[in-house]
């Protein structure tokens, strides 16, 4: 069996992306982790054999992650104060 091939790799890789994602907040890393849990789960089930399905599963489950959190919590278009106006404008 490859390392693809256990699950407990994919539920570590998910760990430390989820904590790779409070190190760089912003929901950037957050999705990948989901996305590697999920892998986890379903290779744990025995769902998965080839490296390329499983890769597959791994992409398709981080961009439906993605998705669903951008969904839920939204953007953060309103955190960037956009000046319009010079100090020394009079």
């Amino acid at each position: 069996m490859s390392w693809y091939g256990f699950w407990w790799v994919w539920i570590v890789l998910g760990f430390a992306l989820g904590v790779l994602e409070v190190l760089a907040p912003g929901y950037i890393f957050l999705g990948f982790a989901l996305g590697a849990m999920a892998t986890g789960i379903l290779v744990g089930l025995g769902v998965l054999g080839s490296l390329p399905m499983t890769l597959l599963v791994f992409a398709l489950a981080s961009l439906l992650a993605w998705f669903l959190m951008r969904k839920m919590l939204g953007t953060q278009a309103g955190k960037v104060k956009i000046w319009d106006r010079d100090i020394n404008d009079n």
